[in-house]
């Protein structure tokens, strides 16, 4: 069984490993943080009508911020977020 000084040396490994991971995440964003919090905002209030399926709210916030869709949209979808809806609820879920 391993000491309490190594337990807590295991410990810190692991959380700086995390705040890496974290800071990592962070800088391979396509957009400012702001930005991707404003379009979940975006989402939210324009999904009260429902998802169709599409980016299309998605793509519509990007052309107005003047945001690489090229760069963007591919993101999103590497992380869960092919449609706006899945944009709001997987993306926004691992980023908040």
């Amino acid at each position: 069984m391993p000491s309490n000084a190594e337990l807590e040396r295991r410990k810190a490994l692991l959380r700086g490993l995390a705040e890496q991971h974290h800071a990592q995440a962070i800088a391979a964003l396509p957009l400012p943080r702001e930005a991707l919090t404003a379009l979940f905002d975006h989402l939210d209030q324009a999904l009260g009508a429902g998802c169709d399926h599409s980016l299309r709210f998605t793509r519509q916030f990007l052309q107005q911020q003047a945001l690489d869709e090229a760069t963007v949209v591919p993101w999103l979808q590497a992380n869960g977020g092919y449609y706006d809806c899945e944009v709001l609820a997987n993306v926004e879920d691992a980023w908040q």
